[in-house]
């Protein structure tokens, strides 16, 4: 069931693999973009269907968001485009973004958002500030897991900087794994987030 995000711009979400990966299929002006080929390639497949598909977006190098990404490139030529920084770690990149970069789909634009800490190249995807796709930078209650303290900082630090304090409450996210939520709901566990050290 796909869900329309204002402009014309309609979402579909599955969970696929082991791990319940998100993937999301974003369609606008008879394109479509996939955000995280994670796994179950056979079911992106079925949810791209017959009308192809432009790119492939993928918001970080850990394996579970790229399981199915050389299956789905090859069967519908599909760009995929990451982070410079975690470009290395995925096995398929043809265009690498960086920091304000924008990847559009039939004439809607996505703004690509840098998020250090989960990784050195995780990425955010905003839609008109009201939609973000947040891979494993954000979730329901925190972020992704981080590897060192420094890291902790790194990504609480770009969290509030880059994402709490440019979109209002009612901004929609919808993560990498789990639940979508809004940045009103998580707002006010900032502080408890960055003093728990995780």
């Amino acid at each position: 069931m796909s869900t329309d995000l204002g402009g014309g711009l309609t979402m579909t979400k599955v969970s696929v693999g082991p791990m319940d990966n998100n993937a999301y299929l974003l369609e606008h002006g008879g394109e479509r973009l996939l955000i995280d080929a994670a796994n179950d390639a056979g079911t992106l497949q079925d949810l791209i269907g017959s009308g192809g598909l432009r790119a492939v977006v993928t918001t970080h190098r850990h394996q579970d968001h790229w399981q199915a990404l050389e299956e789905i490139t090859l069967a519908t030529g599909a760009e995929s485009l990451a982070h410079v920084d975690d470009a290395q770690g995925i096995p398929v990149v043809t265009r690498t973004l960086r920091d304000g970069d924008v990847v559009e789909v039939g004439g809607a634009s996505l703004d690509v958002i840098h998020i250090v800490g989960h990784t050195p190249g995780s990425i955010v995807l905003s839609y008109q500030g009201k939609h973000l796709f947040t891979g494993d930078s954000l979730f329901p209650g925190g972020h992704g897991k981080t590897a060192t303290p420094e890291n902790h900082t790194e990504i609480m630090d770009d969290l509030e900087s880059k994402i709490f304090g440019r979109f209002g409450d009612d901004t929609v996210f919808y993560p990498g794994h789990g639940k979508d939520s809004t940045l009103g709901a998580e707002r006010p566990q900032l502080a408890e987030w960055r003093a728990r050290g995780w």
